[in-house]
């Protein structure tokens, strides 16, 4: 699914649009979602198809929202990225080819990755049932 990059120009915010187009990183403590500790699903911004779960995200210490594994393995695609002069796994939703972020094997268990995402690729559809988790 694509979408027309004026129509997105309007509805994203100048950062989204940067991050999620032209595979721009927000600063490391500054996305709104780096420290939440609120359940829910992680939804794509660009085309809302839940990408994580609040059950699988953690405090990696990277200053960006970390899960160790996505909602469905389906909903993402993982490519080599090369920028930069180094070697990274560039993770973007299957569905509308926005850019997430990037996927590290140095995550916790049960699958050792760290899927180090942009908050502003994301919009948290909060769980009004639950309580937040201590993390």
């Amino acid at each position: 699914m694509k979408f027309d990059k004026i129509e997105l120009k309007q509805r994203l915010t100048p950062l989204q649009y940067k991050v999620t187009q032209e595979a721009e990183t927000e600063r490391a403590f500054t996305g709104e979602y780096w420290d939440t500790k609120e359940p829910g699903t992680y939804m794509c911004v660009v085309c809302n198809v839940p990408l994580f779960s609040s059950d699988t995200k953690y405090d990696s210490g990277s200053g960006w929202p970390s899960f160790w594994e996505a909602l469905d393995p389906h909903a993402v695609e993982l490519h080599e990225d090369r920028t930069f002069g180094m070697v990274r796994t560039e993770v973007i939703c299957a569905n509308c080819g926005a850019h997430l972020g990037h996927v590290f094997p140095d995550g916790p268990r049960p699958t050792g990755e760290r899927y180090c995402m942009n908050s502003a690729s994301l919009r948290l559809d909060r769980d009004e049932d639950a309580q937040p988790e201590e993390q």
